[in-house]
C-alpha cells in the first residue's frame, strides 16, 4: 500500500467512525425527544421522579458527561491518530453499549419505542468497537 492510499484509507476510517458517533447521537436525542411526547413519562418527569429515579441536579451533570462522551467522539474520531483514535472508540463504544444495555433492566419497564432506540444505539456502539478493534495501521501492516 502507497502512502496516499495509507492516508485514504486512514481518513475514511476516521470518517465512517465519526459518522457511526453521529448516528448514534440523532438516536440518543430523538429517543429522548420522544420521551417528552410520551404521557406517563412526562408526567413522572414533571414530578422529578421517573421510574423510580430521581431526577436531581446531580443525576441530570451525571446524564450529560454520560452524553458528552459520543459528542466528543464525533470530532475525536476525526482529529486523533491512529492509536489513540482506535483506543479511544473502542472504549468509548464499549461503556456506551454497556450504559445502554443496562438502561433496558433498570427503572421501569421500557417502552416500545426505547427498546428499538437501544436496539440500534446498541448495534451502532458494538459495530463501533469492533470498526475500531479490526483497525490496523497501514503503515504498520
Amino acid at each position: 500500500m502507497n502512502a496516499n492510499q495509507t492516508i485514504t484509507a486512514t481518513k475514511d476510517r476516521k470518517a465512517v467512525l465519526s459518522t457511526l458517533w453521529i448516528f448514534a447521537m440523532f438516536n440518543y436525542l430523538y429517543c429522548d425527544l420522544m420521551s417528552l411526547m410520551d404521557p406517563e413519562l412526562l408526567r413522572q418527569y414533571m414530578t422529578g421522579n421517573a421510574g423510580g429515579i430521581p431526577i436531581t441536579p446531580g443525576f441530570l451533570l451525571a446524564a450529560a458527561v454520560l452524553m458528552e462522551i459520543p459528542i466528543a467522539m464525533i470530532l475525536l474520531s476525526s482529529v486523533l491518530n491512529y492509536p489513540a483514535n482506535r483506543w479511544a472508540n473502542i472504549i468509548a463504544g464499549f461503556i456506551m453499549t454497556v450504559v445502554q444495555l443496562s438502561t433496558l433492566f433498570f427503572g421501569s419497564a421500557p417502552t416500545i419505542y426505547y427498546i428499538f432506540f437501544s436496539i440500534l444505539e446498541i448495534a451502532c456502539t458494538a459495530f463501533v468497537i469492533w470498526y475500531a478493534w479490526t483497525w490496523r495501521n497501514a503503515e504498520t501492516g
